[in-house]
């Protein structure tokens, strides 16, 4: 038995290569921006 689902997990894993590779990666949650202050230079005029 051990043997099947050594055989079946690497079935899965070349299976989720090829669709990878045909359709693209899974999408991934675009990372949160973290504002960056600026200073307000009007104040030098």
């Amino acid at each position: 038995m051990a043997q099947i689902d050594k055989v079946l997990e690497k079935l899965k894993e070349w299976a989720r290569k090829i669709v990878d590779a045909l359709l693209g990666p899974e999408p991934q949650p675009e990372p949160e921006l973290i504002p960056i202050p600026v200073r307000d230079n009007q104040r030098r005029r």
